[in-house]
């Protein structure tokens, strides 16, 4: 009995090497097709005169960063650590002035605004089934190219299955994998419980948002299904309870202002942002709202006026805010409290 089996175990393992060989002349083919698409989806959706614009596009980069803000007492925060004495330094208002200078530059990047990307398509490939294989084993055989100037995103990792069927891996099953044999700092095998929804309410009572974003980005790959679950999660608790300032001057602003706009659903968000007299920031918020819904009709109305400032607040709230009112009672709240300060 111990013969045949290591005869059928030796059998198995030859005819798995003699699939992998086939499968590996088919690997270059299967690379350049793939990249042959995703170039071909980058023409298509690539910045032009008719395209909707994109969030990785420069200009809407440019006005997500500015309506961020750069608060360099929350982005230089303390934060949990071991403790040090402090270190004092005399300086001159000229060594004050650069060393403030070089905080900005590192706030600045700090407040780099993580990707937004479309979920990944489930890999269901099937490359050969192989019935004399069927029972010869009830555990499956995962085959890994661990080849160190490979992208991850190109290694070819394969599944043989019990039955006999011989498949490409899954993402999750590739993101556990690659996790083995290239671990990421601070990346679990298996992703934490904090990510079940259950817990994440706990947590988002806590006004935790922030580090449930942070955990997300060492956790999960940014296409995956996880990743863009937690992140639309956290966003619509922020939006359900107006917390938006929980987010403000971090670099997860720009992405839950991206989803709101693509949501159509900013009203909340330029109210908070007048309520904070964040006048220039609305207007830019409502100027991208009308670069992504270009046939919306406040935006054609204010393309057709020209309109400017706070002129496109109004016509906003008048032709397509669900929340007209607020809007309006923050506006002259605004426009009350600037005229106080003038005559003061």
């Amino acid at each position: 009995m111990v013969k045949m089996a290591a005869l059928g175990t030796g059998r198995c393992m030859i005819r798995c090497y003699s699939r992998m060989r086939n499968v590996q002349r088919s690997k270059q083919a299967l690379v350049r097709c793939r990249v042959r698409t995703v170039c071909s989806d980058s023409q298509d959706n690539g910045p032009n005169g008719n395209a909707k614009p994109q969030f990785k596009d420069p200009l809407v980069q440019d006005i997500l960063t500015r309506i961020t803000g750069l608060d360099l007492q929350k982005i230089f925060r303390p934060i949990k650590q071991e403790l040090n004495p402090p270190a004092y330094k005399l300086m001159t208002d000229e060594q004050l002035e650069e060393a403030f200078q070089v905080a900005s530059k590192q706030a600045k990047k700090l407040l780099q605004m993580p990707p937004v990307l479309s979920e990944r398509k489930p890999i269901s490939d099937v490359l050969a089934e192989d019935k004399i294989l069927d029972g010869m084993d009830k555990a499956k055989f995962v085959f890994t190219d661990i080849t160190y100037n490979i992208p991850h995103r190109e290694r070819f990792i394969v599944v043989r299955e019990p039955n006999g069927i011989l498949r490409k891996a899954t993402w999750e099953e590739r993101d556990r994998l690659i996790q083995v044999y290239f671990p990421k700092k601070e990346r679990k095998l298996t992703a934490p419980l904090i990510f079940k929804e259950e817990n994440l309410k706990v947590v988002f009572s806590q006004d935790r948002h922030e580090d449930v974003l942070n955990l997300c980005l060492v956790q999960f790959e940014p296409d995956s299904s996880d990743y863009i679950r937690v992140h639309a999660s956290t966003y619509e608790d922020l939006e359900k309870h107006g917390k938006y300032g929980l987010l403000r001057s971090t670099r997860h602003f720009g992405g839950m202002t991206w989803y709101l706009v693509n949501a159509r659903r900013v009203d909340g968000l330029i109210v908070d942002m007048l309520k904070n007299e964040l006048l220039q920031d609305a207007v830019s918020l409502v100027s991208l709202f009308h670069m992504v819904h270009p046939h919306s009709e406040s935006a054609q109305k204010a393309a057709n006026q020209q309109a400017t400032g706070i002129d496109l607040i109004k016509i906003y709230a008048e032709r397509e805010s669900q929340r007209s009112g607020y809007i309006e009672l923050a506006l002259q709240a605004f426009e009350q409290k600037a005229a106080d300060g003038s005559a003061a």
